[in-house]
């Protein structure tokens, strides 16, 4: 048995949160008991910080890890899709490997617990597959043109079959309106809905929505001058472009677990029509990233007031200076200080355990779960985060 104590136990169940609290595991992480210091002196170990479960990365691309520093920032979606473009094989796939390598264990040693992966190629099974860090991983397709669908298809699910063959739980997603004919969205969705979880870039930009509410926009231009296909001009919110194209898989609602990531434009009526059509709706909010590429920020406080199950991601590293959990939380709580600690946890942890439907693992400390615990240090005097502040598992 061994025992931890801090000066704030966050255990995201119905212990709430513990001042001088401890907890009590076994050798392989299992939570025995948790509780209140009686003498916090006494305590083997008393760490002035934070204990939190392990994190829930809701977002990332482990697999772009080799691009970290070589991207401008500041560029808008275009100019980023621009960017990726030149430089996806800009190294040997040994080099990528070793990236993918270096960053998993930077998660776990950071206290990543599990992570919603997104990839485009093989480069990470075998890395993945090895990590004690939990991971699902969304093949994601890309496709302008109606006639690619069955190639494309084709290709992504030869993918999957080489992802489980690796022990991975994956399957094929989409990645977002703008890239993708109105043929394989569909087709990329029904395949991630039939696994019961997709993940969907969504609202990422302002050129995303031009594109497909008014057909007008940097995005679009590009599109034109390439002489690609466009999605159809809808006069609405993109979001709600892809709750149609879902509409074509079965009727809403859909009780799949879906996760919209980024939402940077997010509208009333979009969350809506979101809330409407999908029963198990997640949003994962990426701020570093935002920032990265258009300066912007999710509507958190919009988001918030419709009760909207929040979680957190990290994006790739060649939207990010780094893969750090904290980060993003000192982000969020710098840009809405109305933020409280506990509850930009419960995003992290909680609800992205929930998404992966691991809440019985994860994304709290409880006796009989296992869910990593983590340190947060260099917090201020009422508990709240620093710049200073970093993490580190201990368990």
């Amino acid at each position: 048995m061994h025992r931890i104590a801090s000066s704030y136990l966050y255990t995201l169940g119905p212990a709430g949160v513990v001042t001088n609290g401890f907890v009590e595991y076994e050798d392989d992480g299992t939570v025995v008991r948790t509780g209140q210091c009686d003498d916090p002196d006494s305590e083997p170990v008393f760490l002035q910080g934070a204990v939190v479960p392990g994190f829930v990365n809701a977002h990332c691309h482990i697999e772009l890890s080799y691009l970290q520093g070589k991207f401008r920032k500041g560029t808008g979606m275009a100019g980023f899709i621009d960017q990726i473009n030149e430089m996806r094989d800009s190294v040997s796939r040994e080099d990528k490997i070793e990236s993918v390598r270096k960053w998993m264990d930077i998660l776990w040693r950071h206290g990543v617990s599990a992570m919603c992966d997104i990839s485009n190629c093989n480069d990470s099974f075998g890395i993945k597959a090895a990590s004690p860090l939990y991971t699902r991983t969304f093949l994601e397709v890309f496709g302008t043109e109606p006639e690619d669908c069955g190639p494309v298809m084709a290709s992504v699910r030869k993918l999957a079959r080489e992802a489980s063959a690796c022990g991975l739980d994956a399957a094929p997603t989409p990645h977002a309106c703008y890239t993708m004919s109105p043929e394989l969205l569909t087709a990329a969705a029904a395949d991630g809905l039939a696994s019961g979880y997709l993940s969907y870039h969504s609202q990422e930009s302002r050129e995303e929505e031009e594109m497909i509410g008014s057909g007008s926009g940097p995005m679009w231009d590009n599109r034109r001058r390439a002489g690609m296909s466009t999605p159809p001009v809808t006069g609405k919110p993109s979001l709600m472009y892809f709750i149609d194209r879902l509409k074509k898989v079965h009727d809403a609602p859909f009780d799949e677990h879906i996760l919209l990531v980024h939402n940077v434009c997010l509208s009333q009526e979009a969350a809506d029509a979101a809330r409407a059509a999908m029963k198990n709706v997640y949003w994962a909010l990426c701020p570093l990233s935002n920032l990265f590429i258009h300066d912007a920020l999710p509507p958190v406080g919009l988001m918030r007031r419709n009760g909207l199950k929040l979680t957190v991601g990290t994006d790739s590293l060649s939207s990010n200076d780094a893969l750090d959990m904290v980060k993003e939380l000192y982000c969020l709580q710098t840009a809405f200080p109305e933020l409280s600690l506990e509850e930009m946890l419960v995003w992290a942890c909680w609800n992205g355990a929930e998404f992966l439907s691991r809440e019985n693992v994860l994304g709290s400390v409880e006796p009989g779960k296992a869910p990593g615990l983590v340190f947060v240090s260099h917090l201020d005097r009422e508990g709240r985060l620093t710049a200073e502040s970093s993490s580190s598992r201990l368990v």
